[in-house]
């Protein structure tokens, strides 16, 4: 943590006089030492980044044990709804956590959010069909939105504005830990004492945190509280969310009388999302328009490959749980070192550029991956092609949200910084969904089947290489779309 700690850079750039040396003396001794390790935020710094771990862990431990858990339910179909669930209920809880801590200031969301995600982990680990799973992953989505934007102000109420950027750095390196052990434990309970004690177990991981941080919690400035919260733009992500289930609903079944949902979805969806997005991001007009388009193709393209990418190698393969966890460990490792390259500040005429390789290197990455579905491949190759998307992931999703406060003005940055985490969501929400349709009309909603006769090993071989090709080629298609969409990243000159 005091790597990343800019308060030193504050030394070289304070005056050189007594009374400049004086005046940061006096506030690294406000501070506790000047650090966010100092004795002042320590207790705060250690509870937000454990909260931050847990949620990584999560993330990481759901990819490696939702083979095992979907098959397990008979509930192979549904697989991408387990996923685009969290995503499209954590798009509503993200604007109304924004109103909330405007309103309340960021605890009350803060504690609510940990509750409703410890609860959904609840729900679905001792769930009894794959409805009710999908049913507790909604809610752990509630609670993750809530968290994660009430963390984000937390950290601008809590701490000065020079240790801001070692907080906010933090969230990234908290993921680390998590993406490297995470396969290796969840593989290892699912394998020994079974995939829900994956679930069961992390919300009595969640009061550690809690206790480290309730006492420095209660001297939060909360804020001047705002008269009232803005109710149009959380009905706006409510039907967003409301219309993208609709959607997913009607993908997954395949019949005519489906398309009333369909037509339902898209009359929610569409013209709410033009009102939650910056005007011109559906025709990628130039300049913050195709910033926050990108994201959402990024972020949505990457996951939706990336979620069946366990369950391929579980059926199709042979790996075991751990295994096809551990597949996707490199690509999180290369994440962070493509934010890190991105950041150099001699790459910061080429941000444009960087974006454009990162949308290669993905594309490239996830058409590598059905390769793997030749018996003649070794299995590995997955991992490999991991570890080449997460770099162009790291360099792309960072470099996004520079170039977006690069082009927002001081008055639009909340505001924008918001459209680019519904662009996430939604890219997530779509493009899983996406997925899960190509999954199961291709026919690999049958893949259920062949759970029940696979060993504990992982007996692979139920030839739906079809199902899971489609699904990459279509992500790959997204991805080589959105290296095209870096070519309106710069505004127009005037």
């Amino acid at each position: 943590m005091t790597a990343i700690d800019p308060c030193d850079t504050d030394v070289a750039d304070s005056p050189a006089t007594p009374a400049g040396a004086e005046s940061h003396a006096e506030a690294q001794a406000e501070d506790g030492g000047g650090s966010v390790l100092g004795r002042r935020y320590r207790a705060l710094t250690l509870g937000i980044v454990s909260v931050v771990s847990l949620i990584a862990f999560e993330a990481s431990a759901v990819n490696t044990a939702m083979p095992v858990a979907a098959r397990a339910l008979d509930g192979i179909e549904l697989y991408a709804y387990a996923f685009s669930a969290y995503f499209t209920a954590s798009l509503f809880a993200m604007a109304l956590s924004g109103e909330w801590c405007d309103r309340r200031g960021p605890l009350a969301p803060l504690f609510a959010g940990i509750a409703a995600f410890g609860a959904g982990l609840v729900v679905s680990g001792s769930a009894q069909d794959m409805w009710t799973f999908v049913g507790g992953r909604a809610v752990q989505g509630i609670g993750g939105g809530l968290v994660i934007v009430a963390l984000y102000v937390l950290v601008g109420r809590a701490y000065p504005q020079r240790l801001q950027p070692a907080v906010l750095a933090s969230f990234s390196a908290a993921w680390v830990l998590p993406v490297i052990v995470g396969p290796l434990v969840a593989g290892t309970v699912t394998e020994q004492a079974g995939w829900r004690w994956v679930f069961l177990s992390i919300p009595v991981l969640i009061l550690l945190p809690l206790a480290v941080m309730l006492p420095a919690l209660r001297k939060v400035d909360r804020g001047e509280p705002s008269p009232a919260m803005n109710r149009r733009r959380i009905l706006l992500a409510l039907a967003v969310a409301s219309g993208a289930g609709l959607l997913q609903y009607a993908g997954q079944d395949l019949a005519w009388i489906s398309l009333i949902p369909a037509a339902a979805g898209l009359a929610l969806l569409v013209p709410c999302v033009l009102r939650l997005l910056p005007p011109g991001t559906f025709r990628a007009a130039r300049g913050l328009p195709s910033v926050v388009l990108l994201r959402g193709v990024a972020a949505g393209s990457f996951l939706g490959a990336e979620s069946f990418v366990p369950l391929m190698l579980v059926t199709e393969r042979g790996l075991s749980a751990t295994a096809a966890g551990f597949s996707l460990t490199g690509g999180g490792l290369t994440w962070a070192l493509g934010s890190y390259t991105q950041s150099r500040p001699r790459l910061e005429p080429y941000r444009e550029r960087l974006m454009a390789v990162g949308m290669l290197l993905m594309a490239l990455s996830i058409g590598m991956v059905p390769l793997a579905l030749v018996d003649s491949v070794p299995a590995w190759l997955v991992a490999v092609a991991w570890v080449i998307g997460g770099y162009g992931m790291g360099l792309v999703i960072s470099s996004g949200s520079v170039l977006l406060l690069k082009l927002s003005g001081p008055k639009e940055a909340g505001s924008n910084s918001a459209s680019l985490q519904v662009s996430d969501a939604l890219g997530n929400i779509t493009l899983v969904g996406l997925s899960g349709v190509l999954f199961v009309g291709f026919g690999g909603g049958s893949v259920a089947g062949a759970g029940h006769t696979a060993t504990a090993a992982g007996a692979g071989g139920t030839g739906h290489t079809g199902a899971f090709a489609a699904v990459y080629v279509a992500m790959a298609a997204v991805a080589l779309l959105g290296a095209v969409l870096t070519t309106r990243l710069r505004p127009a000159t005037p």
